[in-house]
């Protein structure tokens, strides 16, 4: 008598079906998910550069350009978006973001 055990081709065919089929559904899921976490990561980097530029305006009595902001040492580097979009600030110091030309 054979009493080896182990999966046969059809439960091994039926657990990749079961697989594959979570994955078709959670790949969707994920993807919209990380648009939005762009989405909001982009607002907060927004919100970080009104609040520096809003400190500028307050020290310098003037409304400030991007390069104000880095040169003075209130931002680090020009900031970017995780989708890639630029963030500005208008002539009337409302920082907001942009999409980039490329």
């Amino acid at each position: 008598m054979n009493k080896e055990k182990g999966f046969t081709l059809i439960e091994m065919l039926i657990v990749l079906l079961v697989i594959s089929v979570l994955l078709l559904i959670t790949i969707p899921n994920v993807t919209q998910h990380n648009q939005g976490i762009q989405k909001k990561g982009c607002e907060g980097l927004v919100n970080m550069v009104q609040a520096q530029a809003t400190s500028y305006h307050i020290d310098n009595k003037e409304i400030p350009t991007m390069q104000n902001l880095k040169d003075g040492g209130y931002i680090r580097e020009l900031p970017v978006c995780p989708n890639g979009n630029n963030v500005i600030i208008s002539t009337d110091g409302e920082v907001s973001e942009v999409e980039s030309g490329d």
